[in-house]
């Protein structure tokens, strides 16, 4: 057990911020980051800076800038050079709807550059609680450790007793060692094995998925984070914060798809992306299917839910608590959410949301994506079918649709058993070993797995995935909407508009209005992930963004608006590709184009039968892209723009031309 608690001066701060123990008080911040270097087992607390508060406000800004700033070029992901950083923004842990957000960041193991990936839950509100706005892990652990946190009390203890237990498993013995109100983070076998897209579990159900950050803690020996916080976190009015938080809360009772989104929570997309092709069927050979109605939210409410399961302080609970038998077993697990049924459910082709479900639950109990393990499975059952790997390299006959084929899959990628061992580095290296033409079909784009939505005939869609800072994700730039049914601002406007089942005709968005679509996006989706609460009654329920503002004025006391929070989030746009930039050799363009099949293979069958999107389309989209950016025709940041963001320093690098 260690506890060394160093704390640093507090220099270089204005007169503005008042003092409590020797850190600036912070209106909406706790007002500290803790450092932890493993390898010398050494504490560090020290002041959170103005200025990085003050340019980069939060949670993804600080996870952009710290990389940015303190991982050295050239670093290797799993080394103990790499950081880990959660972050939490100046509004989470607050009296308004769904403040619960976490916010994880690290160089990527999946693609090599920037990565982050957020979780909701009640961590984020504990670590802010206990005194913290960001946890930095540097270093490597010299056995099993985990970190210990009670308030001011920091400790890396030893985890032996927990190593290679499961995430969900860990949780539970965490929790009767230490008490249910603490708040823990936790990764599976497969992290500390170093599967490539490993992931961090908490409160039974909720992971940071994407990019790789669970194998950040397995290859530094860390197998779970336990805090419990107990402190206050100080606002700048605290009479006009709480009734606008009241206020906030009745707004969102009284949107009219309030009632309808809760039930189901995101599985009650799937009917409509399946309707309007856009569902990944068999490793995006195609964009329909004709089980939908077997595997959507109407089916989690009849066959499986037990309850509603929400994060901190959220109104709307999208989690569905629930329990599932087949015949390869029975589990109580929460979700699954749209992804996982888009991916299990289509692009693996599972039939019932029954086996749909046991699979979400072996990956969260192994600590896997399952995004990118559904994708990473899908890819190997379609080059089976191609000949292109053989029974004997597989080690048995697998096929889509087939539960005990999945359960195989996900095991043998978790032990990183024989092909697992391949499969465990993601579909690019996987299909770059095995080539044959299967690159073709190898659907990611950067080396992250491609998420749940097909799309061959939405080119703003198709743009979000291919710029995508941290690879193909669909939460950076949500933009179906404007492919499929014009500028339609929610999901819910989308349904009750009727959009639109049936055949369609070619999308007649421009390779400028994809851009603008998607440049916009790019700065509204992300920016919840810097102020630390859910984007979910946004995008769901349209509460106003105007509320946002007057929230994070009430609680920091800076009188940013919306617009001006928003090129906040540019900026950080602008820094996330320049870190890529700096980390990925001959990072560019090319990286940008997303799989073969997508230009070269028309859809099938369904609703968008024939239509693909030629390369000479991609380029154009691509151009008109770079060029709201104000980047070079090889997708690369400008010292004239990165200077025009105020990123002054990063323009110093001499990539940037």
């Amino acid at each position: 057990m260690n506890g060394y608690n160093k704390n640093v001066g507090t220099t270089g701060y204005g007169d503005s911020d008042k003092m409590d123990g020797g850190y600036p008080l912070i209106n909406g911040y706790a007002g500290k980051i803790l450092r932890i270097d493993l390898t010398k087992e050494e504490i560090v607390k020290e002041p959170l800076p103005k200025k990085m508060r003050d340019d980069f406000i939060g949670g993804r800004g600080f996870v952009a800038k710290m990389l940015f700033d303190e991982i050295p070029q050239g670093t290797d992901p799993l080394s103990e050079d790499n950081i880990f950083l959660a972050t939490t923004g100046p509004l989470t842990g607050h009296f308004l709807p769904a403040s619960g957000k976490t916010h994880f960041g690290t160089k990527s193991p999946s693609t090599g550059g920037y990565a982050d990936s957020n979780m909701g839950g009640h961590f984020g509100p504990a670590l802010k609680y206990a005194g913290y706005d960001v946890l930095v892990l540097k270093g490597k652990a010299k056995e099993p450790r985990y970190i210990f946190i009670d308030d001011d009390v920091v400790e890396i203890r030893s985890a032996q007793k927990y190593w290679n237990k499961g995430s969900m498993v860990t949780e539970e013995m965490i929790k009767k060692d230490l008490g249910e109100d603490f708040q823990i983070i936790t990764i599976g076998p497969a992290g500390e094995k170093h599967v490539k897209f490993s992931c961090i579990t908490h409160d039974f159900g909720r992971q940071a998925g994407r990019t790789g950050i669970g194998v950040v803690l397995g290859a530094k020996n860390i197998k779970a984070i336990a805090v419990r916080g107990t402190g206050s976190i100080p606002l700048f009015d605290v009479e006009k914060a709480y009734k606008k938080g009241k206020e906030a809360y009745q707004i969102v009772f009284s949107k009219p798809g309030f009632k309808g989104w809760t039930p189901q929570g995101t599985a009650g997309i799937t009917d409509w992306v399946n309707d309007v092709g856009a569902f990944p069927t068999k490793n995006f050979k195609t964009s329909h299917i004709e089980h939908s109605n077997n595997i959507n939210g109407e089916a989690i409410i009849n066959r499986l839910k037990i309850t509603d399961k929400g994060c901190f302080c959220c109104p709307t609970p999208c989690g569905k608590y629930g329990h599932t038998k087949t015949k390869s077993g029975d589990a109580y697990m929460e979700g699954p959410e749209f992804e996982t049924i888009s991916l299990f459910g289509g692009s693996c082709f599972l039939q019932t949301i029954e086996d749909v479900a046991y699979a979400n639950y072996l990956c969260d109990e192994l600590g896997l994506d399952t995004i990118s393990t559904a994708s990473v499975i899908a890819w190997t059952i379609e080059c089976f079918e191609k000949g292109i790997l053989t029974c004997e390299e597989i080690g048995k006959n697998v096929a889509f649709g087939d539960l005990e084929s999945i359960v195989y899959l996900i095991n043998l990628i978790a032990d990183r058993k024989g092909l697992g061992d391949l499969l465990a580095d993601g579909v690019k290296i996987a299909s770059e070993k095995i080539g044959k033409g299967s690159e073709k079909f190898a659907i990611h784009v950067k080396g992250l797995e491609w998420t749940g939505y097909e799309c061959r005939n939405a080119p703003s869609m198709m743009l979000a995935y291919m710029t995508a800072d941290i690879g193909a994700h669909h939460n950076r730039a949500w933009v179906l909407g404007h492919d499929m049914a014009g500028s339609a601002a929610n999901v819910h406007d989308l349904i009750t508009a009727g959009a639109c089942a049936g055949k369609r005709e070619k999308s007649a968005t421009t390779g400028e209005q994809a851009a603008i679509n998607v440049s916009k996006s790019q700065h509204t989706r992300p920016l919840f992930d810097v102020l630390g609460i859910c984007r979910l009654q946004l995008m769901e329920l349209g509460f106003e963004v105007e509320n946002y503002a007057e929230l994070y004025s009430y609680i920091t006391g800076d009188n940013k608006t919306w617009e001006e929070l928003m090129k906040v989030s540019e900026k950080i746009w602008h820094l996330t590709r320049a870190f890529s930039a700096r980390e990925i050799p001959d990072f560019g363009r090319a990286m940008d184009y997303p799989p073969l099949r997508f230009s070269e293979e028309p859809v099938p069958s369904g609703p968008n039968e024939g239509h693909s999107i030629p390369r000479k389309q991609l380029d154009g989209m691509l151009d008109a892209y770079y060029k709201v950016r104000g980047w070079d025709n090889n997708g690369i940041p400008t010292k004239e723009t990165l200077k025009s963001q105020g990123l002054e320093d990063v323009a110093l690098c001499s990539m940037f031309k």
